[in-house]
């Protein structure tokens, strides 16, 4: 069963009103299992950091920690949480006021399995504010739509000087054979790309990529918290192999993550 709380209490229809109608806030999400997240330390840094910029306030990290396990299922269920900051007091007039941030924490059930390889479709987007998992998302989302209309299953974003940034809720990856590669771009440090490129024995680098350029590659992986590493068997025209050892190689590294005790 799904869990919405508020600051450890079962959520206000008032506050999460005002969360709907300002969207002012930040967020991050983890999967979490028996008690466990990979990359826990990574996603408190990531809420303390943003909560700055966001707000200009300090976020106590033992008790966003506090908060994650009050949702947890008792049987260890693996679930995907998300902790929003957020200020229900702020308003549209006054978004400089001082703020005093809450602490809205959800649960859905992880997905069960691996998900299949992803094709997708670059979209010229640039997100505001490109270094924060902020709560503004209706340009991905919109990209992300307008892709599936299209027969795609999702939108990978590139910035005005032609080079690939993100996808609309993760981050690429693409091996050429012998190295892994991360486009060099203003994008979200994800999480779970920073995991991967720690686990992960292999060469890599970053570098720009361009769209045109993508069949230098033999491989390609979308990477979040949710889903861990995925396939992309194409972007735009440019098809890749699924199924390529590299991907198998990723994804083993990524699973030999151990999780942080919540």
């Amino acid at each position: 069963m799904a869990e919405i709380e508020i600051d450890g209490a079962p959520a206000d229809p008032a506050q999460l009103a005002a969360l709907g109608l300002l969207n002012y806030g930040h967020f991050t999400t983890l999967r979490a299992e028996a008690g466990r997240t990979r990359g826990l330390t990574l996603h408190l840094d990531r809420l303390v950091r943003d909560c700055r910029t966001v707000f200009g306030a300090s976020l106590d990290r033992e008790l966003v920690r506090d908060r994650i396990r009050h949702v947890l299922p008792a049987d260890g269920a693996p679930v995907i949480v998300r902790v929003t900051v957020f200020d229900p007091a702020l308003g549209l007039e006054r978004p400089a006021a001082p703020a005093e941030p809450r602490l809205l924490v959800t649960t859905r059930p992880a997905p069960a399995g691996p998900p299949g390889p992803l094709r997708v479709r670059t979209a010229v987007y640039r997100r505001e504010l490109p270094g924060v998992k902020h709560v503004g998302l209706f340009g991905l989302l919109h990209h992300r739509r307008l892709a599936q209309l299209a027969g795609y299953d999702d939108a990978l974003l590139v910035d005005e000087d032609g080079r690939i940034t993100e996808g609309a809720t993760w981050n690429l990856a693409l091996h050429d054979g012998r190295d892994l590669v991360r486009p060099d771009a203003a994008a979200l440090p994800g999480v779970t790309e920073a995991l991967l490129a720690g686990a992960y024995g292999g060469p890599q680098r970053r570098e720009p990529v361009a769209p045109s350029g993508l069949d230098r590659f033999v491989a390609a992986v979308a990477v979040n918290a949710g889903v861990g590493v995925r396939p992309v068997a194409a972007i735009d025209g440019t098809r890749f192999d699924p199924a390529h050892p590299a991907v198998a190689e990723l994804r083993a590294a990524y699973e030999g993550i151990d999780g942080e005790r919540i």
